[in-house]
């Protein structure tokens, strides 16, 4: 095995590229090819031509139960990824780049792939994932001529269209490959981990030849091949010839000595050119492997081949798993899913309609020996037939009785298997349920198991198709087309949802919610926007859009509000001022009446005191001290007095203007018990005890 491995390194580039295409196809031919073929045919619907040589199955009929299944399944995950319009968006991941320009973008992408057809190969290739496990597309780049209307500027900034104007333009294309034209490395479970790609396809003698006048393939000599493998599986390939080329085109990596050979060969400077192999084995020491672009005619002519030339090392390959299977790059489709079950439920109504023609059309047995001489026994309505005695003793049919009604039923189940097995929907877009009830529950368990199924398959179509089909394609324009498509460090982020079935689910729920929620909760709104957002309505977002502005205020509602707010806060402040005021004035006047009333006692105090002295004896010491006590007291009772005064004048210029100033005013002015106690408190007491003795001696 080793001294065969050796062997290939010294073939050229075309005979190491065809060997490995030969494993591979065999691998999928022994494996792959049979199963996918009875897949095909079951979703077509078409009769094996095998299967006529069976005598115990007469009737045809093929159950549309795996049809409707694999169309289903399609449609829901196509309406996931186009039901919105826009199935991608550009994101800016590091925040660098102008909003215009994403913007630009991605308006100029989408023109583009509607230019392209994209979705209607994005389509094709979920049908080649759903039937036979995986889809397989490759992305080409075409150059083609645009064609638009010339035009010239004409008086008021006007337009006027002067003819058509052509420029060249390079057009990402999306091709998708058909199982059996694609080849793969048996070890390898996605497009970047193997070792190569290859994809086989049948394309006029004349467009090759095209392409290698305009020096884009080899000069060789080409001869035309059949059969042509891109037919149907039904079509007889035998009395089919045309043409064609079989061009087999490889993707991935060749051994470098092989390449440098190959190049050298081509470029017949073998000195030159081994210089500059020397230094590139001495610049690539750790790289054994050169990743290439291969293209060969018919099995063996080299039409082509070049180190990858696109920018990012890409190889122009996108596949996706219907549904994984461990271990294996082809996936696992609906088809295989409900295999068995189509196949029992087919031979289940072939045997009912073999009988039910039995039991209509029942064979017969014949006396031959009463028959004229050269009759032919063929029963056909309105035939005559002569016999030789009488009819009913010649004649005998078998009767086989009728057909048994059970046989309904479990064909209807049967369908149901199918439903199960495919996670589809009946035509009648219900999904079958398990006990054949259609009870609430039933249904609510159904929709949960098809939706978790489809997001599977769309992670798995958005992860490893969608996306990087989006991404190379974006590389391409860029590398190619730069005056349209400058190049930018872009995120690209796939606008899918659940599809109909799982956003029919999600509107059930929202919809239970909302009718448990009062109008006046903030959530209401939310809910009914994630409602709307959920319908498959063409005018979706406009119904967003007015939602949105009925829940905001109106500018002038809002302004008119803040006015009347406003002038509530005044008029408030006005009042404020108007009460404090007023508190204030009633305040004066208490300590003004409290001011009095303590000075009116002192001067009674007073009064009295002076009376008494008029009784004490002139010249002695008792009426010294008494006098001096009591001209002490007058001056304290006029400090009072001015104090009192000057309190007054504070506090009525507070109360006329400066209301913020009553608390300090508040403290200057002290009440006369305060003051009698701060200043000659002790001097009006002594006063007082005085005159009560003079009084008691008098007495």
């Amino acid at each position: 095995m080793e001294n065969d491995y050796k062997g290939l390194y010294e073939t050229d580039a075309a005979g190491w590229v065809m060997s490995k295409c030969n494993q591979w196809r065999d691998h999928y031919e022994s494996n792959y090819a049979e199963k996918f073929e009875e897949y095909y045919r079951l979703w077509r619907g078409i009769w094996a031509a095998e299967d006529s040589m069976r005598y115990s199955e007469r009737s045809r009929i093929i159950s549309p139960a795996l049809q409707q299944a694999v169309e289903s399944s399609v449609a829901e995950v196509e309406e996931a990824t186009f039901g919105r319009g826009r199935f991608f968006d550009i994101r800016d991941d590091i925040a660098d780049q102008n909003k215009n320009d994403i913007v630009i973008l991605r308006n100029q992408l989408e023109e583009d792939f509607t230019r392209a057809k994209i979705r209607k190969s994005v389509s094709e290739a979920l049908i080649n994932a759903a039937v036979f496990g995986t889809g397989v597309a490759e992305i080409l780049i075409e150059e083609e001529k645009e064609m638009a209307p010339a035009t010239r500027p004409v008086m008021d900034g006007a337009m006027e269209a002067v003819g058509v104007e052509t420029r060249e333009r390079f057009r990402v294309k999306l091709k998708p490959v058909l199982p059996q034209n694609f080849l793969i490395d048996p070890v390898a479970t996605s497009i970047e981990e193997a070792l190569g790609v290859a994809v086989d396809e049948f394309v006029p003698i004349h467009q090759v030849e095209t392409l290698i006048d305009q020096g884009v393939y080899r000069d060789v000599i080409l001869e035309p091949t059949y059969p042509d493998v891109d037919l149907e599986p039904d079509q007889d390939l035998t009395i089919y010839s045309d043409d064609k080329v079989r061009l087999t085109k490889y993707y991935g990596l060749m051994p470098r000595d092989i390449f440098n050979k190959e190049m050298a060969e081509e470029l017949d400077e073998d000195e030159e050119i081994a210089e500059l192999v020397e230094d590139d084995d001495e610049d690539n020491k750790e790289s054994s492997y050169v990743e290439v672009v291969v293209v060969i005619a018919n099995g063996g002519q080299l039409l082509k081949i070049e180190e990858n030339p696109y920018m990012m090392q890409d190889r122009p390959i996108v596949a996706f798993p219907w549904d994984v299977v461990p271990g294996r790059f082809w996936g696992r489709g609906v088809c295989e899913k409900g295999y068995n079950s189509q196949k029992a439920l087919d031979t289940e109504l072939r045997a009912r309609i073999d009988a039910l023609a039995l039991t209509v059309h029942p064979m017969l047995a014949v006396d031959a020996s009463r028959l004229p001489r050269g009759a032919k026994m063929e029963v056909r309505p309105g035939k005559t037939i002569l016999t030789n005695g009488n009819p009913a003793e010649i004649l005998q049919p078998f009767n086989f009785g009728q057909v048994n009604q059970i046989t309904f039923a479990q064909a209807g189940e049967l369908q149901k298997m199918v439903q199960m097995a495919t996670g589809a929907v009946d035509a009648a877009g219900i999904p079958g349920s398990i006990n054949g009830e259609a009870t609430a529950a039933g249904v609510s368990m159904s929709l949960g198991a098809i939706i978790k199924r489809h997001k599977r398959t769309l992670i798995n179509f958005q992860e490893n198709f969608l996306i990087p089909m989006i991404e190379k394609s974006a590389w391409r324009y860029m590398q190619f087309d730069p005056e349209l498509y400058p190049v930018r460090d872009f995120k690209f982020i796939p606008s899918t949802s659940l599809g109909i079935i799982a956003r029919e689910y999600e509107v059930t729920q929202l919809v239970q919610l909302l009718q448990t929620m009062d109008k006046q909760s903030p959530m209401y709104p939310l809910l009914l926007e994630s409602i709307i957002d959920h319908m498959n309505v063409s005018n979706r977002e406009e119904l967003i859009a007015t939602l949105k502005q009925a829940g905001q205020p109106n500018p002038q509602q809002q302004q008119l509000a803040q006015q009347q707010a406003q002038m509530q806060m005044a008029q408030l402040q006005s009042q404020t001022a108007v009460f404090q005021a007023q508190a204030q004035e009633s305040q004066a006047r208490a300590e003004k009446y409290n001011t009095e009333t303590a000075l009116a006692e002192y001067e009674a105090m007073t009064d009295r005191i002076r009376a008494l002295s008029t009784n004490l004896a002139e010249g002695t010491d008792d009426e010294k001290e008494f006098e001096r006590r009591a001209k002490t007291a007058e001056l304290v009772l006029k400090e009072q007095a001015i104090k009192a005064q000057a309190s007054r004048g504070v506090t009525n210029a507070n109360t006329n203007g400066n209301a913020t100033n009553l608390g300090s005013s508040q403290q200057q002015v002290r009440l006369p018990e305060q003051q009698n106690r701060e200043v000659g408190g002790g001097n009006v007491q002594a006063l007082q005890a005085l005159a009560q003795a003079q009084n008691n001696r008098q007495g």
